[in-house]
């Protein structure tokens, strides 16, 4: 077998170069002096393709595989673990260079290491019984309360176990602080950080790509996609039970995004997370795992990549105001009386529908957006959206959605009177006009 000490320009070689000369060429060899090849250890495995840097550097070592080692009648056998970046996800896509000749497992959705994981946790719990002298320090329920917890991710039992069998610590007080840790102020503890690395660096990645594409330019990647991690439980308001729950194709519509932009979005999370059609229809975020919610949810773990939901409200009602300011429509003629017949496409439509309905939701939910009300007055927007409510309410809104609506308009612009004393006054007039035009259609409804 050749010594890789008899080649001191490895390190700048190609793959196919390196494949070749390392492993192909000795292998050859052996067959041509002779040698016995048959008891020759066929299996090769590569664990954590994703981490080599750079999508291209991926997509050219998978192809150095394929044409050195499975296209040459080698008796290779190949198997490699990774998260499903871009170029491995392509590869094995249909269309991709190794569909026909790879066999894909996904484990993200295809499998439920639930069995796993509570044996993994057993047998290690037992092994620090065994230490302390303390068979019973755990039980049954404390090990499916985990595996329930790390919804089928064996990272974070893993993580849990390396946190609770520190030797200088008492593994029932560890085990009591993650099954109750909860953030707060001064707190010490962290059993997840293992974990929230891993997050984070899975994010940084992905942010990176996502930014760095031309047409994305000004785009926000955490902000955007938290925003479709909020619309999972849909957005919710106060005072009240009011919920907004977007598909995710609106939602993207009305951050003001391309068509399929979504999938865009999440194109380097996909072994975290992925875009579904539920029983409805519905295009919806899934996420695998609950502790990465967990992780984007609470500021002290994912910290500088932390979105607050105050932060995603604002974006949203900036981005409501945008649609209806540039609406392409002709204000200045009488509009079509029917909302669908609109001279808009189906997809504009919905998402301008989208921002009329949830405006007033998200106005009163951003703290800093007065700047923005004040360019949106500017811009003849409340008038705009006079002119756009009887076409999409021809008989008025509906009673209980209608005390949401004008309710919260009316408490932003009190609100806003401190800080733009102008635009809370047209904001006034048109709250004023808009009741009285819903009842006067609510009468005529109820007249013979």
């Amino acid at each position: 077998m050749w010594s890789t000490e008899d080649n001191t320009h490895q390190q700048t070689m190609q793959h196919e170069d390196q494949i070749t000369t390392l492993i192909v060429e000795p292998f050859k060899h052996l067959g041509h002096i002779g040698s016995e090849t048959s008891a020759f250890p066929y299996a090769i495995l590569i664990d954590g393709l994703d981490e080599c840097r750079g999508e291209d550097c991926q997509a050219e070592l998978l192809t150095a595989i394929k044409k050195c080692l499975l296209d040459d009648l080698l008796p290779f056998r190949i198997f490699i673990a990774s998260r499903p970046e871009w170029a491995i996800r392509t590869a094995l896509e249909p269309g991709g260079h190794l569909n026909q000749v790879a066999y894909h497992i996904q484990l993200s959705d295809k499998y439920d290491a639930s069995g796993d994981m509570c044996q993994y946790l057993r047998r290690r719990f037992e092994d620090i019984g065994l230490r302390i002298g303390n068979s019973q320090w755990f039980t049954q329920n404390d090990i499916e309360t985990l595996v329930r917890a790390a919804s089928g991710q064996l990272i974070y039992v893993a993580t849990v176990f390396n946190c609770i069998s520190e030797r200088r610590a008492a593994p029932t007080e560890r085990l009591k602080i993650v099954l109750s840790w909860t953030p707060h102020a001064g707190q010490v503890a962290k059993p997840f950080e293992a974990l929230d690395r891993l997050y984070t660096n899975i994010l940084l990645a992905a942010k990176s790509a996502y930014e760095a594409v031309d047409t994305h330019l000004g785009r926000d990647f955490l902000l955007l996609f938290r925003a479709h991690h909020i619309g999972i439980t849909g957005f919710r308001f106060n005072p009240g039970p009011t919920m907004i729950s977007p598909s995710a194709d609106i939602l993207s519509a009305l951050l003001c995004l391309e068509a399929t932009a979504e999938e865009v979005l999440v194109s380097d999370l996909r072994s975290l997370v992925a875009f579904e059609t539920d029983e409805r229809g519905d295009l919806c975020l899934r996420l695998y795992h609950k502790s990465f919610s967990d992780f984007l949810e609470e500021e002290s773990r994912a910290k500088d990549l932390f979105v607050s939901q105050s932060r995603v409200y604002a974006h949203l009602a900036k981005c409501c105001m945008q649609l209806i300011v540039e609406c392409p429509l002709e204000f200045d003629s009488p509009l079509s009386t029917k909302w669908k017949e609109l001279p808009l496409p189906r997809p504009h439509r919905r998402a301008l529908r989208e921002a009329i309905e949830d405006l007033p939701f998200f106005l009163l939910e951003s703290p800093t957006i007065d700047h923005e009300v004040d360019y949106f007055t500017q811009e003849d927007g409340w008038l705009k959206l006079d002119k756009l409510l009887p076409p999409l309410y021809p008989v008025g809104l509906l009673h209980m959605i209608w005390i949401g609506w004008i309710g919260n308009l009316r408490r932003f612009s009190g609100k806003l009177k401190f800080q733009n004393p102008e635009a809370a006054a047209v904001i006034s007039e048109f709250v004023h006009k808009w009741e009285c035009d819903n009842t006067a259609r609510r009468d005529q409804l109820r007249r013979p």
